[in-house]
């Protein structure tokens, strides 16, 4: 078991009640919980199917890596994870006029 957190940004309203079902929202698209490996990658198959388009999130839970932490992203947004030497890190993309 290991601690998770799922950020999540323009998704539906049933993927919201779907991740209600095993985390628990503690700020408007903000869920924790502490769930097995098994659990977390069905999370994120459920994430991966009901996001939609528009929808973008990040999830990250708790390892032994050397940072304590992993995580992954769906959708577009302005932080794009980057690998640096094996460590994961987050870069910043410039906001594109419109």
């Amino acid at each position: 078991m290991a601690m998770l957190v799922v950020v999540t940004e323009a998704v539906p309203p049933r993927l919201r009640g779907r991740l209600a079902v095993w985390l628990l929202e503690i700020r408007a698209g903000v869920y924790v919980g502490d769930v097995s490996k098994r659990i977390r990658e069905m999370i994120w198959e459920q994430i991966e199917v009901l996001a939609e388009e528009s929808g973008n999130v990040a999830m990250a839970w708790a390892s032994n890596h050397e940072s304590g932490f992993e995580f992954q992203t769906y959708g577009d947004n302005r932080r794009v994870p980057i690998d640096h030497d094996g460590l994961r890190l987050v870069r910043f993309l410039p906001q594109q006029d419109n």
